[in-house]
């Protein structure tokens, strides 16, 4: 396996998991954030929390800063473009394929109702 196929296989394995996912959805909305603050949001304990944290980190998902003793995690989002090139030919197949059935419906003559 390629290195790039091994970092794909890191972002989606650590996009499979809800919590990771919350996770970044608050990095980008709230921007960048201690763990304690991110702790807030979930009902877990914050080695738990950690473990999903080192998971985003080592895919490259999340990046950490230290200040003083606290621990600030921002969004890397570059992986998250890599994904979307990924999946943006199965974009382009369903979206011919919904193309197809809309112009099939448009051919097929309207049943009246009574």
């Amino acid at each position: 396996m390629t290195t790039t196929g091994a970092r794909e296989d890191r972002v989606f394995a650590a996009l499979a998991n809800a919590t990771r996912r919350e996770v970044l959805r608050l990095l980008r909305d709230e921007g960048p954030q201690a763990v304690q603050a991110l702790a807030e949001h979930f009902d877990m304990r914050r080695p738990s929390l950690s473990e999903h944290l080192k998971v985003l980190r080592e895919a490259g998902l999340v990046s950490e800063q230290r200040a003083g003793r606290q621990r600030i995690y921002r969004l890397e989002a570059e992986p998250l473009a890599e994904v979307q090139d990924w999946l943006h030919p199965y974009e382009r197949f369903w979206r011919r394929r919904l193309k197809g059935l809309g112009d099939l419906l448009d051919r097929m003559p309207d049943d009246e109702v009574t």
